[in-house]
């Protein structure tokens, strides 16, 4: 039986809306085989009697990096079902291609690794980045040089050898929105990255803006149960192709287990994205309201994430809560929180880190699928305490939702 899935390019059609291909994506084929539930591959290797052709199909990967025609020859070069899950979330984000890692840093890593395969090993990246993508790109361990800029600043950033822009929107752990439109005029011919992580294809397809490559931790909502570790990077065909053999050269793969799980995560996205949104929104206004927070952090384009500054100490919080979890991550059906400025972004230096926003007193909360009511009395009686209210009454909190560089 032939389980392999399509990788025909999708043209998208007026038809069939994202809650349709959430659900479809990826199983197009499943009732011409037989089959309801996709079927999931483990193999690691692949039997073949024609040593012959498997070299011309080998000798066709080294040269183009398209997928192989047929039956697949090593889990390390292809897996029909994290092929389906390829297929499915780039049919979502609305690209040719999707191409799967075993995390979102060795997907990041294979797109850096791919730019500078041609000599482009120049990144122009705005703050706040996650922090080990902010790490990875100013650690010079793949011997990547990077220009940290404001959105303002990177048409004058780029150089000859730049290969890559870089932003996060929604920003992490900020919330902090950049104009993707406007960051990917600025670019001119050089490729927009837009890790799309906290929005998701639910709120925002970046390649509508002007975004050229769409990098997932897809550890976070695509699979949203807290239980499967994967990346994904959604571009053009000829991107896709170089980073299929960064893929099979470096070994960073994701397992058809992840795979299979994340396939069926994506059926279930827009439902668990605009349901824990709504629950966000919520929280957000009733803590802009609250004189214990400081400062409220919530995009204009919605989504499960928010941030908070607390008058009293954030590390009390996050010994107090009870029904949330108090855990790195985020994207989960249960809610999380965790202190960026002690573990996400730790490894940013201090001052870039505050100087991005990202302060002591911060707190970065991903809102699952929970009753809003049972969240807000946990929030508010992990809130309570001594020093909690600032040290005289002061303006209401503000909520910030601006788009950094606008």
């Amino acid at each position: 039986m032939d389980t392999e899935a399509s990788t025909t390019p999708w043209t998208a059609s007026p038809s069939r809306a994202l809650a349709t291909e959430a659900v479809h994506a990826g199983r197009d084929d499943l009732a011409s085989l037989g089959l309801h539930a996709p079927p999931l591959d483990l193999s690691t290797t692949y039997p073949s009697y024609d040593s012959r052709g498997e070299a011309e199909r080998i000798d066709a990967f080294a040269a183009t990096g398209a997928r192989p025609e047929g039956p697949p020859v090593y889990a390390r070069l292809d897996n029909p079902t994290t092929g389906r899950f390829e297929t499915a979330l780039a049919r979502l984000e609305g690209t040719d291609s999707a191409v799967a890692f075993a995390s979102g840093m060795a997907a990041l890593t294979a797109v850096l690794l791919a730019r500078a395969s041609v000599g482009l090993r120049h990144v122009v990246a705005v703050r706040p980045l996650y922090g080990c993508s902010d790490h990875l790109l100013g650690a010079g361990l793949l011997g990547t040089e990077v220009t940290w800029t404001d959105p303002a600043g990177i048409a004058d950033a780029i150089r000859p050898d730049t290969g890559l822009v870089m932003v996060e929107t929604p920003a992490n752990p900020t919330l902090a929105e950049v104009d993707i439109r406007a960051v990917a005029h600025a670019c001119g011919s050089v490729p927009l990255l837009v890790d799309n992580t906290f929005a998701t294809p639910v709120l925002q397809r970046p390649v509508e803006h002007g975004a050229r490559i769409v990098l997932h931790s897809a550890t976070k909502y695509l699979g949203g149960h807290g239980d499967v570790m994967g990346g994904v990077v959604a571009c053009d065909e000829e991107f896709a192709a170089t980073l299929r053999q960064v893929r099979f050269a470096t070994g960073g793969v994701l397992h058809p287990l992840a795979g299979y799980l994340l396939l069926r995560g994506l059926s279930t996205l827009p439902v668990r994205v605009r349901a824990a949104s709504q629950s966000a929104a919520e929280l957000a206004g009733r803590l802009t309201a609250d004189p214990r927070i400081a400062r409220v952090h919530y995009p204009r384009v919605g989504g499960a994430m928010l941030s908070f500054e607390v008058y009293g100490d954030p590390h009390r919080v996050i010994a107090s809560v009870r029904l949330i979890t108090p855990a790195v991550s985020l994207g989960s059906v249960d809610s999380l929180i965790q202190h960026p400025a002690s573990i996400s972004h730790r490894i940013v230096a201090e001052g870039d880190r505050r100087a991005s926003g990202v302060s002591d007193r911060l707190l970065r909360m991903s809102v699952g699928l929970e009753d809003v009511e049972d969240l807000w009395a946990d929030l508010c009686q992990a809130l309570s305490g001594p020093s909690a209210l600032p040290p005289r009454t002061t303006a209401a909190p503000v909520r910030e939702s601006r788009p950094v560089g606008l």
